[in-house]
């Protein structure tokens, strides 16, 4: 059963991985990029600020930097536990694969730390600024699901990887809205 599920993982990561074209290579690289998402993040910190304060906002940062932390190092112990290789790793399809990016990144792939990532902070900050902004939560998930296809799309994860990492950054945006209401009551704010 097992297999049978990895088998129908790598024809689905085959079958979106070659979607791709060169015409859209640049955009994909540039939404997995990590660093091209500082200003979505600088604005969501303002937005933050604006509407709750520097004391929230200071306190907001602190949990969103542990939750990020432990969602890396949870898909670190993940990858290493588990040891499936990432596609462009695997023999079996290895050859298949449409790599888009120059390397292939770490041997290990399960789970992705991009989509887990993603996904905990656009369901945390969506979840914390719905009541000042409506669809603020709606615009993130979209982001967060651009995010994790483009793990997908370059060649480095396989779909399980990124669904994997969208239900870890679930459960860890939950856990962590929980510590911060519990930091902010704690400090009287």
């Amino acid at each position: 059963m097992l297999e049978e599920l990895l088998q129908y993982d790598k024809n689905l990561f085959l079958l979106l991985n070659h979607l791709g074209t060169t015409n859209w290579d640049a955009f994909w690289l540039f939404i997995t990029n990590k660093l091209s998402s500082i200003p979505l993040y600088l604005v969501l910190a303002f937005l933050f600020y604006k509407s709750y304060g520097l004391k929230k906002t200071l306190i907001l940062l602190v949990v969103v930097a542990l939750m990020i932390t432990v969602t890396d190092q949870v898909a670190n112990l993940f990858k290493y536990g588990f040891k499936r290789l990432r596609p462009c790793h695997d023999e079996e399809i290895g050859h298949l694969v449409r790599l888009v990016k120059k390397s292939c990144g770490g041997q290990y792939g399960y789970f992705s730390a991009h989509a887990s990532n993603s996904f905990a902070i656009a369901l945390f900050l969506g979840s914390l600024l719905k009541e000042k902004f409506k669809f603020i939560g709606y615009l993130l998930l979209f982001w967060a699901f651009l995010v994790a296809y483009s793990r997908i799309y370059i060649g480095v994860h396989f779909p399980l990887d990124v669904l994997t990492g969208g239900v870890i950054g679930f459960i860890f945006s939950w856990l962590f809205i929980k510590l911060y209401i519990f930091a902010t009551q704690k400090i009287s704010l």
